[in-house]
């Protein structure tokens, strides 16, 4: 696991979803920054008190998602991310849906530990054809300096199919191999929706050089499954109000999911 974990085991990282940004459709010029800051501001800190080892900051709402992130919509998320820097007391990490040099752009301007993207493979998306930039977010970890930024490799993207017929373990380990992910993430075919647990357990054996994390759809029911077998997870939706993606993080929740990890570990 990575050294900014201090020897965690079964990490839990935790989403902030910041409210849809500025360029983007569902921007609410009339709250602004200011309203994205403090709505962002009380998920981090519901997170953070509930026991999460990690942090990731996404723009989850900017819908309909784009495959180029908008200028507007990358300065406004490192300017939120900025601003709560001071309040983060656990490592994080930030992904900017679906552009890959944007999101290592905005870790190299906020501090992140890690970044989290679809960067390898060809897909047939809701948003068309779908080809990441994986060599260009690597060059731009080098160039902008930020070597030991992490790279947690989304390996069978949501809301897409991919073009690419090899199975899932072995794509997940040509990933490691020919484009140096740092770590593995296995999703369920939509934001909240569980990954499958046999591929799961297929990409958890096949890969040993990394680390695995269950990417969508894990919740009290599930990550027992889930932590069996992989070496941690991301937690969106379920630590949402009714398990709501759009709400607010409900602190209950939190301490639950966390109180139930603590056993697992």
């Amino acid at each position: 696991m990575f050294d900014f974990f201090d020897g965690k085991k079964k990490v839990v990282i935790g989403m902030v979803h910041i409210g849809a940004l500025p360029g983007t459709p569902l921007y609410d010029e009339h709250g602004g920054i200011n309203a994205l800051i403090q709505k962002a501001a009380m998920d981090l800190e519901h997170l953070q008190a509930g026991g999460v080892d990690a942090v990731m900051f996404g723009n989850e709402n900017d819908r309909p998602y784009s495959l180029k992130a908008p200028t507007a919509s990358v300065a406004a998320m490192s300017a939120v991310v900025s601003f709560l820097s001071p309040s983060i007391r656990v490592p994080f990490g930030v992904n900017y849906l679906w552009d890959p040099v944007a999101s290592v752009a905005i870790a190299a301007a906020t501090g992140a530990h890690f970044v989290r993207e679809i960067f390898t493979g060809v897909y047939a998306s809701d948003m068309g054809l779908w080809v990441p930039d994986c060599d260009g977010a690597l060059r731009a970890r080098r160039d902008l300096g930020v070597r030991n930024l992490k790279l947690l490799f989304n390996i069978n993207a949501e809301f897409a199919a991919p073009l690419d017929t090899r199975p899932l373990a072995l794509r997940a380990r040509s990933a490691v191999f020919s484009s140096l992910a740092d770590a593995i993430l296995v999703s369920g075919p939509i934001t909240g929706q569980a990954t499958s647990q046999s591929d799961l357990n297929e990409v958890c054996a096949a890969v040993r050089d990394v680390p695995v994390f269950a990417n969508t759809g894990v919740h009290l029911g599930n990550v027992a499954d889930v932590l069996g077998v992989a070496d941690g997870c991301v937690v969106g939706t379920h630590f949402k109000v009714g398990g709501h993606t759009w709400n607010a993080v409900d602190p209950a929740r939190v301490r639950a999911f966390m109180g139930k990890v603590a056993t697992l570990r």
